[in-house]
């Protein structure tokens, strides 16, 4: 499966499936969020909220292209990806593009 930010894929001629998209909402454990809110007093990286949401983002990603290969694609082009806050210290995050076919 080829995926790209782009509405192309240099050198295929693309047929447009559909929209796919994957989403997920995480939240960290109530011991590292009250440990990260004390971070924000002095500043820095909140690495457990950073790995959280790159945890997040593979889900989606990955739900998205499972999406896709049911569709039988073999390509997801113009993928985005957007958050939001749900609640204190979870978030949601969705991918979405459009699922291709490659035309011979």
């Amino acid at each position: 499966m080829i995926l790209v930010n782009t509405d192309y894929i240099t050198g295929k001629t693309l047929e447009m499936l559909g929209l796919v998209r994957g989403s997920t909402i995480q939240s960290k454990h109530l011991g590292k969020d009250i440990a990260q809110s004390f971070k924000t007093l002095v500043g820095g990286e909140l690495k457990s909220y950073n790995e959280m949401m790159n945890e997040a983002r593979a889900i989606a990603t990955k739900r998205m292209v499972e999406e896709a290969e049911a569709m039988g694609a073999d390509a997801i082009v113009n993928i985005r990806y957007a958050s939001a806050a749900v609640m204190q210290g979870a978030a949601e995050v969705i991918a979405y593009g459009t699922a291709v076919k490659f035309v011979e």
